[in-house]
């Protein structure tokens, strides 16, 4: 996988679009652009806190569990937008903590969507992430030092620019400072930048 954001093109993703529009009746278009803000933020916290060791071990230890051994990928149509949505936001407790509140009021302000549509999406997606991250786990035998590297790979992230935004995001105090970036990055705003913005190949930017 070149990098999360490509989950969106395939059947899982459209799987998640779809239950996550039903869910909060917004636009499927905004869900994707929703999604493709989140998913590498969500990322981006989880390879920070794997730069304390405590932290690496108790995502190993979370990844370990039968619960996130990538079966989600295969029956997520058959799963329970409530059931997605309550072990999301278990997950996004340990993950984001009070930075969650921040990361959806400047989505939301970023797509002129509700902040608690935002909260569902993110919460829907976070199960499909463990799920991702701990089969790749297991097909590479990685373990809490190998952490960082898998979960970078998976964000494909190699830009140190789309890096520091999503350390600013994570760093800014819910105050909708970063709106302007973070829409840059999402919309393809960054003109010059080799190989485009983060997201801008899903989205159409260059």
């Amino acid at each position: 996988m070149a990098s999360i954001l490509d989950l969106l093109n395939t059947q899982i993703g459209e799987q998640l679009v779809n239950k996550a529009s039903s869910k909060t009746s917004e636009d499927k278009g905004k869900v994707t652009s929703a999604l493709g803000m989140a998913l590498p933020l969500i990322l981006g916290a989880m390879k920070r806190n794997t730069k304390n060791p405590e932290g690496a071990e108790n995502l190993d230890k979370a990844l370990q569990s039968e619960k996130h051994n990538g079966d989600v990928l295969n029956n997520l149509e058959d799963r329970e937008t409530e059931e997605l949505t309550r072990e999301g936001s278990d997950i996004l407790g340990h993950v984001l903590g009070s930075k969650q509140k921040g990361i959806s009021k400047t989505i939301a302000g970023t797509l002129n969507m509700e902040e608690t549509s935002v909260n569902k999406i993110i919460e829907m997606a976070a199960p499909i992430i463990m799920g991702l991250l701990g089969q790749q786990k297991r097909k590479d035998n990685v373990d809490a030092s190998g952490l960082p590297g898998l979960l970078g790979s998976v964000m494909g992230s190699n830009a140190s620019h789309d890096q520091s935004l999503v350390e600013t995001l994570l760093d800014a105090d819910g105050d909708g400072s970063v709106i302007d970036d973070v829409a840059g990055m999402v919309l393809g705003g960054k003109k010059g930048k080799k190989g485009g913005s983060l997201l801008g190949g899903m989205l159409g930017g260059k």
